[in-house]
């Protein structure tokens, strides 16, 4: 069984077919965030400390760490930014975390501070990008994010996909570095912009663990990009990805019915003992919040129970 380890100075985490899928939180990432970013640069880290504690209470297994502020000078501006951003957030919790960066002198900067045994976000099938970062994987002892993509850019195709991955992976053990510590990101495709995304990722999927035998991950939302709702989309990509074979995501832990979702995916996949977790996060659950506090969650509607044990009367005649 393929299990990717990953850790913070005392917390060590497993990645694996059978375990409980792994919550990358995503918010430590001021691309798209104006605000964000510009606090960054000026060093205000007031937002940065409130995200990480807020999906450390979520439930995140994980933190992404990404100082990406600017395209000017990125080599000059970004590494420096990535290790304080990590020490931070390192001094504030205690989970395992993703060095995210398409800079390799942030990575390695990255890699120089951040404490235990962090993940690497990440490698693509470029050959460029394959000779500058595998060598700091090895050197470092750290699994790697390795991303579907390479010179040609992104393809439709999703045996493209496949192959680029396996060439990640054959790449890496020539590193001497075990396809456990490639944790392989298939990209999802927006579903709004074509139609079979939602079945490429999940015939990927299986290849990738069937075939390759590796752990994968994701930006989760891609697949709503550009839709009304998307929470519902992502909401219900979830358990279909947990049930095709995927062990992690990048995704916002804060959002209560992705994270509903995850521990369900959990409980169906048995990855969940005796539903423990579900038991401890939903046990007081009423629905509907106070409102709906007085019928509790197992009171039928009125005609409910007529009609379900008229059913269940005819079931048994039958």
């Amino acid at each position: 069984m393929t299990r990717t380890i990953v850790a913070s100075a005392t917390k060590e985490i497993v990645i694996g077919f059978d375990q409980p899928f792994c919550v990358i939180g995503e918010r430590i990432n001021p691309t798209g965030r104006k605000k964000l970013a510009a606090e960054m640069i000026e060093g205000n880290f007031d937002t940065v400390i409130k995200d990480a504690l807020a999906q450390v209470a979520a439930g995140a297994t994980m933190l992404d760490i990404n100082a990406g502020v600017t395209a000017v000078n990125p080599n000059e501006t970004e590494p420096p930014l990535l290790v304080k951003t990590l020490e931070i957030v390192q001094g504030l919790v205690d989970i395992p975390l993703s060095i995210d960066s398409s800079v390799t002198a942030a990575i390695e900067a990255g890699l120089k501070v951040a404490r235990g045994r962090p993940l690497v976000n990440s490698v693509t099938g470029e050959d460029e990008k394959l000779e500058a970062i595998l060598p700091l994987v090895k050197k470092y002892n750290v699994p790697v994010v390795a991303i579907s993509n390479d010179e040609t850019g992104i393809s439709e195709d999703p045996d493209v996909r496949f192959a680029v991955a396996r060439k990640i992976v054959e790449r890496a053990a020539d590193y001497g570095i075990p396809a456990c510590d490639i944790v392989v990101d298939p990209l999802v495709m927006p579903i709004g912009a074509m139609g079979t995304a939602g079945r490429q990722v999940f015939h990927l999927l299986r290849r990738l663990r069937e075939e390759l035998k590796v752990n994968t991950t994701c930006g989760l939302s891609n697949i709503s990009f550009g839709l009304p709702h998307r929470h519902g989309i992502n909401s219900a990509f979830i358990p279909m990805v947990i049930a095709s074979g995927m062990t992690s995501a990048i995704m916002n832990p804060c959002r209560p019915q992705e994270m509903e979702m995850v521990r369900a995916g959990n409980v169906l996949a048995g990855n969940d003992p005796n539903c423990q977790e579900w038991i401890m996060n939903y046990r007081d659950y009423k629905p509907g919040g106070a409102e709906g506090a007085t019928a509790g969650p197992e009171a039928p509607a009125a005609g409910a129970s007529r009609r379900r044990g008229g059913r269940e009367a005819r079931l048994r005649q039958g």
